[in-house]
Protein backbone atom coordinates (compact mmCIF):
# COMPACT_ATOMS: atom_id res chain seq x y z
CA UNK A 1 0.00 0.00 0.00
CA UNK A 2 1.15 3.74 -0.58
CA UNK A 3 2.96 5.01 2.65
CA UNK A 4 0.52 8.16 3.79
CA UNK A 5 2.70 11.48 3.20
CA UNK A 6 3.48 13.11 6.67
CA UNK A 7 5.20 16.41 7.03
CA UNK A 8 6.66 17.53 11.14
CA UNK A 9 7.32 20.90 11.58
CA UNK A 10 9.06 22.35 14.64
CA UNK A 11 12.25 24.50 14.83
CA UNK A 12 13.31 22.02 17.96
CA UNK A 13 15.30 18.98 15.90
CA UNK A 14 15.00 17.04 19.43
CA UNK A 15 10.85 16.83 19.13
CA UNK A 16 11.03 15.93 15.15
CA UNK A 17 12.95 12.79 16.02
CA UNK A 18 10.57 11.83 18.81
CA UNK A 19 7.91 12.38 16.76
CA UNK A 20 9.24 10.62 13.98
CA UNK A 21 10.54 7.59 16.17
CA UNK A 22 6.93 7.05 17.35
CA UNK A 23 5.02 7.62 13.89
CA UNK A 24 7.62 4.77 12.41
CA UNK A 25 9.62 4.86 9.50
CA UNK A 26 7.71 2.19 7.63
CA UNK A 27 4.37 3.18 7.87
CA UNK A 28 4.59 6.80 7.20
CA UNK A 29 6.69 8.74 4.25
CA UNK A 30 8.20 11.21 6.91
CA UNK A 31 9.63 14.52 6.07
CA UNK A 32 10.43 17.62 8.76
CA UNK A 33 11.24 21.06 8.46
CA UNK A 34 12.54 23.21 10.97
CA UNK A 35 10.98 26.81 10.39
CA UNK A 36 7.33 28.00 8.68
CA UNK A 37 9.45 29.03 5.36
CA UNK A 38 10.67 25.74 4.87
CA UNK A 39 7.27 23.98 5.37
CA UNK A 40 5.74 25.76 2.78
CA UNK A 41 8.00 25.41 0.28
CA UNK A 42 7.60 21.36 0.80
CA UNK A 43 3.49 21.76 0.82
CA UNK A 44 4.12 23.42 -2.37
CA UNK A 45 5.85 20.89 -4.09
CA UNK A 46 4.58 18.08 -2.22
CA UNK A 47 1.33 16.25 -1.62
CA UNK A 48 1.21 15.96 2.24
CA UNK A 49 -1.77 14.01 3.56
CA UNK A 50 -0.91 16.01 7.00
CA UNK A 51 0.85 18.19 8.85
CA UNK A 52 1.96 17.94 12.57
CA UNK A 53 2.81 21.96 13.42
CA UNK A 54 4.31 23.61 16.33
CA UNK A 55 3.05 27.00 17.16
CA UNK A 56 6.00 28.64 18.45
CA UNK A 57 8.84 28.94 16.15
CA UNK A 58 11.10 32.10 15.71
CA UNK A 59 10.37 34.12 12.43
CA UNK A 60 6.96 32.77 11.40
CA UNK A 61 4.93 30.83 13.71
CA UNK A 62 2.58 28.26 13.49
CA UNK A 63 -0.72 30.43 12.86
CA UNK A 64 0.55 32.37 10.38
CA UNK A 65 1.91 28.66 8.38
CA UNK A 66 -1.27 27.19 8.71
CA UNK A 67 -3.57 30.15 7.51
CA UNK A 68 -0.82 30.54 4.69
CA UNK A 69 -1.41 26.39 3.79
CA UNK A 70 -5.16 26.98 3.90
CA UNK A 71 -4.59 30.27 1.62
CA UNK A 72 -2.12 27.97 -1.01
CA UNK A 73 -4.90 25.12 -1.01
CA UNK A 74 -8.33 26.09 -1.89
CA UNK A 75 -9.19 22.42 -2.56
CA UNK A 76 -8.01 19.25 -1.73
CA UNK A 77 -6.76 20.48 1.74
CA UNK A 78 -4.32 18.95 3.79
CA UNK A 79 -5.23 18.63 7.68
CA UNK A 80 -2.91 20.51 10.01
CA UNK A 81 -2.26 19.20 14.25
CA UNK A 82 -1.01 21.56 15.97
CA UNK A 83 1.37 20.27 18.20
CA UNK A 84 2.59 22.74 21.33
CA UNK A 85 3.08 23.58 24.76
CA UNK A 86 0.67 26.36 24.82
CA UNK A 87 -2.64 25.15 26.63
CA UNK A 88 -4.63 28.01 27.21
CA UNK A 89 -7.63 28.54 25.90
CA UNK A 90 -7.42 31.59 23.62
CA UNK A 91 -4.29 29.24 22.31
CA UNK A 92 -6.59 26.65 21.23
CA UNK A 93 -9.10 29.20 19.37
CA UNK A 94 -6.75 31.00 17.86
CA UNK A 95 -5.34 27.34 16.21
CA UNK A 96 -8.98 26.42 15.28
CA UNK A 97 -9.59 29.90 13.51
CA UNK A 98 -6.33 29.48 11.55
CA UNK A 99 -7.20 26.34 9.91
CA UNK A 100 -5.77 23.57 12.03
CA UNK A 101 -7.99 20.43 11.92
CA UNK A 102 -6.74 19.29 15.78
CA UNK A 103 -4.77 20.25 18.63
CA UNK A 104 -2.48 18.28 20.94
CA UNK A 105 -0.41 20.02 23.45
CA UNK A 106 3.05 19.08 25.15
CA UNK A 107 4.29 17.13 26.93
CA UNK A 108 1.97 14.53 24.59
CA UNK A 109 0.50 11.49 25.69
CA UNK A 110 2.35 9.10 22.51
CA UNK A 111 -0.79 6.51 22.19
CA UNK A 112 -3.54 9.80 21.59
CA UNK A 113 -0.64 11.12 18.98
CA UNK A 114 -0.74 7.78 17.14
CA UNK A 115 -4.43 7.24 17.56
CA UNK A 116 -5.33 11.15 16.13
CA UNK A 117 -2.98 10.57 13.37
CA UNK A 118 -4.73 7.17 12.30
CA UNK A 119 -7.91 8.90 12.23
CA UNK A 120 -7.25 12.05 10.41
CA UNK A 121 -5.11 10.50 7.92
CA UNK A 122 -8.29 8.35 7.68
CA UNK A 123 -10.59 10.63 7.12
CA UNK A 124 -8.50 12.39 4.52
CA UNK A 125 -8.70 8.89 2.55
CA UNK A 126 -11.71 9.09 2.64
CA UNK A 127 -12.32 13.06 1.61
CA UNK A 128 -9.91 12.40 -1.31
CA UNK A 129 -12.25 9.29 -2.44
CA UNK A 130 -14.82 10.98 -2.15
CA UNK A 131 -13.00 13.87 -4.42
CA UNK A 132 -12.35 11.19 -7.08
CA UNK A 133 -16.39 9.96 -6.86
CA UNK A 134 -17.12 13.95 -7.39
CA UNK A 135 -14.58 14.02 -10.40
CA UNK A 136 -15.86 11.41 -12.19
CA UNK A 137 -19.41 12.23 -11.77
CA UNK A 138 -18.71 16.28 -12.73
CA UNK A 139 -16.94 14.40 -16.00
CA UNK A 140 -20.04 12.26 -16.69
CA UNK A 141 -22.39 15.24 -16.13
CA UNK A 142 -19.95 17.62 -18.63
CA UNK A 143 -20.30 15.01 -21.35
CA UNK A 144 -23.97 14.68 -20.66
CA UNK A 145 -24.20 18.44 -21.05
CA UNK A 146 -22.04 18.51 -24.20
CA UNK A 147 -24.33 15.92 -25.68
CA UNK A 148 -27.34 17.68 -24.69
CA UNK A 149 -26.00 21.17 -26.57
CA UNK A 150 -25.16 19.44 -29.61
CA UNK A 151 -28.38 17.47 -29.19
CA UNK A 152 -30.52 20.57 -28.77
CA UNK A 153 -28.14 22.47 -32.05
CA UNK A 154 -29.08 19.58 -33.92
CA UNK A 155 -32.62 19.53 -33.51
CA UNK A 156 -32.56 24.09 -34.12
CA UNK A 157 -31.12 23.24 -36.88
CA UNK A 158 -33.19 20.96 -38.61
CA UNK A 159 -36.35 22.53 -37.69
CA UNK A 160 -34.69 25.50 -39.07
CA UNK A 161 -33.66 23.91 -42.56
CA UNK A 162 -37.64 22.54 -42.99
CA UNK A 163 -38.72 25.93 -43.05
CA UNK A 164 -36.36 26.57 -45.62
CA UNK A 165 -36.85 23.72 -47.37
CA UNK A 166 -40.71 24.32 -47.63
CA UNK A 167 -39.72 27.86 -49.65
CA UNK A 168 -37.62 25.77 -51.83
CA UNK A 169 -34.54 27.01 -50.29
CA UNK A 170 -31.49 25.24 -49.04
CA UNK A 171 -30.35 23.96 -45.59
CA UNK A 172 -27.50 25.54 -46.24
CA UNK A 173 -28.45 29.17 -46.00
CA UNK A 174 -29.64 28.44 -41.98
CA UNK A 175 -26.07 27.60 -41.49
CA UNK A 176 -24.53 30.95 -43.28
CA UNK A 177 -26.90 32.82 -41.66
CA UNK A 178 -25.48 31.03 -38.42
CA UNK A 179 -21.70 32.26 -38.77
CA UNK A 180 -22.79 35.37 -40.56
CA UNK A 181 -24.60 36.25 -37.04
CA UNK A 182 -21.53 35.14 -34.80
CA UNK A 183 -19.33 37.07 -36.99
CA UNK A 184 -21.36 39.83 -36.33
CA UNK A 185 -22.07 39.46 -32.60
CA UNK A 186 -18.34 38.95 -32.18
CA UNK A 187 -17.51 41.81 -34.20
CA UNK A 188 -20.08 44.05 -32.13
CA UNK A 189 -18.55 43.30 -28.64
CA UNK A 190 -20.81 41.19 -27.47
CA UNK A 191 -19.41 37.63 -25.66
CA UNK A 192 -18.12 34.56 -26.46
CA UNK A 193 -21.56 33.03 -25.43
CA UNK A 194 -23.64 35.21 -26.50
CA UNK A 195 -22.37 34.90 -29.94
CA UNK A 196 -22.10 31.24 -29.73
CA UNK A 197 -26.31 31.30 -28.75
CA UNK A 198 -27.08 33.57 -31.75
CA UNK A 199 -25.43 31.59 -34.45
CA UNK A 200 -27.48 28.25 -32.81
CA UNK A 201 -30.61 29.88 -32.46
CA UNK A 202 -30.78 32.05 -35.68
CA UNK A 203 -31.22 29.13 -37.70
CA UNK A 204 -34.65 29.20 -36.63
CA UNK A 205 -35.68 32.83 -37.70
CA UNK A 206 -37.95 31.66 -40.11
CA UNK A 207 -39.58 28.77 -38.54
CA UNK A 208 -42.72 30.65 -38.49
CA UNK A 209 -42.82 29.58 -42.45
CA UNK A 210 -44.24 26.38 -41.64
CA UNK A 211 -47.62 27.76 -41.29
CA UNK A 212 -47.70 29.84 -44.45
CA UNK A 213 -49.58 28.24 -47.35
CA UNK A 214 -47.60 26.84 -50.13
CA UNK A 215 -49.25 28.55 -52.72
CA UNK A 216 -47.75 32.03 -51.13
CA UNK A 217 -44.50 30.80 -50.08
CA UNK A 218 -43.42 29.19 -53.42
CA UNK A 219 -44.84 31.94 -55.66
CA UNK A 220 -42.82 32.72 -58.51
CA UNK A 221 -43.11 37.09 -58.97
CA UNK A 222 -44.39 39.45 -56.41
CA UNK A 223 -46.97 38.68 -53.92
CA UNK A 224 -49.81 40.51 -53.74
CA UNK A 225 -50.41 43.02 -51.07
CA UNK A 226 -52.88 40.60 -49.47
CA UNK A 227 -50.42 37.68 -49.78
CA UNK A 228 -47.98 39.65 -48.65
CA UNK A 229 -49.80 40.37 -45.25
CA UNK A 230 -50.34 36.47 -44.71
CA UNK A 231 -46.48 36.12 -45.28
CA UNK A 232 -45.26 38.98 -42.88
CA UNK A 233 -47.34 36.78 -40.22
CA UNK A 234 -44.49 34.27 -40.27
CA UNK A 235 -42.57 36.30 -37.74
CA UNK A 236 -45.58 35.60 -35.15
CA UNK A 237 -46.14 32.20 -36.17
CA UNK A 238 -42.38 31.20 -35.27
CA UNK A 239 -42.57 33.71 -32.06
CA UNK A 240 -45.34 31.66 -30.59
CA UNK A 241 -44.34 28.29 -31.43
CA UNK A 242 -40.96 29.14 -29.54
CA UNK A 243 -41.81 31.84 -26.34
CA UNK A 244 -43.20 29.08 -23.79
CA UNK A 245 -39.60 27.60 -23.66
CA UNK A 246 -37.36 28.96 -20.50
CA UNK A 247 -34.58 27.76 -22.11
CA UNK A 248 -31.93 30.14 -23.00
CA UNK A 249 -31.90 28.96 -26.45
CA UNK A 250 -34.92 28.50 -27.59
CA UNK A 251 -35.36 31.98 -25.39
CA UNK A 252 -33.02 33.39 -28.08
CA UNK A 253 -34.58 31.74 -30.82
CA UNK A 254 -37.99 33.73 -30.08
CA UNK A 255 -36.74 36.61 -29.94
CA UNK A 256 -35.06 36.31 -33.46
CA UNK A 257 -38.01 34.63 -34.77
CA UNK A 258 -39.99 37.94 -33.79
CA UNK A 259 -37.66 40.67 -34.61
CA UNK A 260 -35.83 39.64 -37.48
CA UNK A 261 -37.66 42.01 -40.04
CA UNK A 262 -37.67 44.71 -37.79
CA UNK A 263 -36.47 47.59 -39.36
CA UNK A 264 -34.33 50.68 -37.93
CA UNK A 265 -36.34 53.44 -38.69
CA UNK A 266 -39.73 51.15 -37.45
CA UNK A 267 -40.88 50.27 -40.64
CA UNK A 268 -40.70 46.60 -40.54
CA UNK A 269 -42.73 43.88 -39.12
CA UNK A 270 -44.40 42.64 -37.03
CA UNK A 271 -44.33 45.37 -34.24
CA UNK A 272 -43.20 48.14 -36.07
CA UNK A 273 -40.11 48.03 -33.44
CA UNK A 274 -36.97 50.90 -34.04
CA UNK A 275 -33.19 51.46 -33.22
CA UNK A 276 -32.15 50.11 -30.22
CA UNK A 277 -35.58 49.14 -29.26
CA UNK A 278 -34.93 46.13 -31.55
CA UNK A 279 -33.15 43.50 -29.60
CA UNK A 280 -29.28 42.57 -30.87
CA UNK A 281 -30.30 39.76 -32.01
CA UNK A 282 -32.65 40.65 -34.42
CA UNK A 283 -30.71 43.58 -35.82
CA UNK A 284 -27.59 40.89 -35.98
CA UNK A 285 -30.22 38.33 -37.73
CA UNK A 286 -32.02 41.08 -40.15
CA UNK A 287 -28.20 42.02 -41.91
CA UNK A 288 -26.67 38.12 -41.70
CA UNK A 289 -30.31 37.34 -43.82
CA UNK A 290 -30.81 40.13 -46.48
CA UNK A 291 -26.93 39.65 -47.16
CA UNK A 292 -27.43 35.65 -47.94
CA UNK A 293 -30.99 36.34 -49.35
CA UNK A 294 -29.74 38.68 -51.52
CA UNK A 295 -27.12 36.56 -52.74
CA UNK A 296 -28.79 33.42 -53.33
CA UNK A 297 -31.26 32.27 -56.07
CA UNK A 298 -34.89 32.01 -54.94
CA UNK A 299 -38.03 31.04 -56.56
CA UNK A 300 -38.66 34.52 -57.50
CA UNK A 301 -35.59 35.84 -57.90
CA UNK A 302 -32.01 35.27 -59.28
CA UNK A 303 -28.98 36.26 -56.82
CA UNK A 304 -27.67 39.35 -56.96
CA UNK A 305 -24.47 40.49 -57.82
CA UNK A 306 -21.81 41.24 -54.85
CA UNK A 307 -21.83 45.26 -55.57
CA UNK A 308 -25.65 45.47 -56.34
CA UNK A 309 -25.67 43.84 -52.67
CA UNK A 310 -23.08 46.14 -51.22
CA UNK A 311 -24.87 49.10 -52.94
CA UNK A 312 -28.26 48.23 -51.14
CA UNK A 313 -26.67 47.52 -47.43
CA UNK A 314 -25.31 51.34 -47.28
CA UNK A 315 -28.24 52.73 -48.74
CA UNK A 316 -30.44 51.07 -46.09
CA UNK A 317 -27.92 51.81 -43.41
CA UNK A 318 -29.73 53.53 -41.12
CA UNK A 319 -32.93 53.08 -42.57
CA UNK A 320 -33.55 48.77 -42.33
CA UNK A 321 -30.44 47.67 -40.96
CA UNK A 322 -28.34 49.58 -37.48
CA UNK A 323 -25.88 51.62 -39.14
CA UNK A 324 -23.43 50.22 -36.73
CA UNK A 325 -23.45 46.92 -37.56
CA UNK A 326 -23.67 47.49 -41.44
CA UNK A 327 -19.83 49.30 -40.64
CA UNK A 328 -18.88 46.17 -38.74
CA UNK A 329 -19.81 44.58 -41.89
CA UNK A 330 -17.81 45.64 -44.27
CA UNK A 331 -14.71 46.66 -42.44
CA UNK A 332 -14.51 42.74 -42.29
CA UNK A 333 -15.56 41.62 -45.67
CA UNK A 334 -13.07 38.97 -46.09
CA UNK A 335 -14.48 37.16 -43.05
CA UNK A 336 -17.66 36.95 -44.14
CA UNK A 337 -16.54 35.66 -48.22
CA UNK A 338 -14.83 33.21 -46.50
CA UNK A 339 -17.69 31.70 -45.06
CA UNK A 340 -19.84 31.98 -48.14
CA UNK A 341 -17.37 30.44 -50.20
CA UNK A 342 -17.33 27.22 -46.94
CA UNK A 343 -20.91 26.87 -46.89
CA UNK A 344 -21.31 27.16 -50.77
CA UNK A 345 -24.69 25.83 -52.17
CA UNK A 346 -23.65 22.74 -55.00
CA UNK A 347 -24.96 24.44 -58.31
Amino acid sequence: MKKSKILIVDDVPKNIQVIANLLGGERYDISYATNGHQALEQIEGSGFDLVLLDIMMPGMDGYEVCRRIKKQQLENETPVIFITAKTDEKSLVEAFEAGGQDYITKPFNAPELLARVKTHLKLKEFENSQQVVIDNALAELNILNREIIETQKEVIFTMGSIGETRSKETGLHVKRVAEYSRLLACMSGLSGVEADMIAMASPMHDIGKVGIPDAILNKKGCLTEDEFEIMKTHAMIGYDMLKHSERPLMRTAAIIALEHHEKWDGSGYPEATSGNDIHIYGRITALADVFDALGSDRCYKKSWEDEKIFELLRAQSGSHFDPELVTVFFNNLDQFFSVRSKYKDDL
